[in-house]
């Protein structure tokens, strides 16, 4: 029996497209949509692909973009229910909302 080798998740800003994407072995999989208003970036809508859900892959992703904003010196808005839950699970990134 072989096992499954890794498979190399990525999340990358797309800003033609305003977005995240995390892509799994090089396909995109999932996004996370904002808009800029001035130095606040607004998060607007998260999903991931049906069959790549149940795999960890939305939390991914918005760790990275918010990594990323707190990295460009952005506040964050949470307006997609997925982000402000995450922010509600990860107090780490609480700093981020509303500065």
């Amino acid at each position: 029996m072989t096992a499954a080798a890794p498979e190399a998740v990525t999340v990358v800003r797309n800003d033609d497209g305003s977005r995240y994407e995390i892509l799994v072995d090089g396909q995109r999989v999932g996004i996370a949509d904002f808009r800029m208003r001035g130095d606040r970036q607004v998060f607007v809508h998260t999903e991931i692909d049906p069959e790549f859900r149940g795999r960890d892959l939305a939390a991914q992703l918005v760790r990275a973009a918010l990594d990323d904003a707190r990295a460009q010196g952005h506040a964050v808005i949470p307006r997609c229910p997925y982000v402000a839950e995450f922010i509600q699970e990860h107090p780490e990134y609480a700093d981020l909302v509303g500065r």
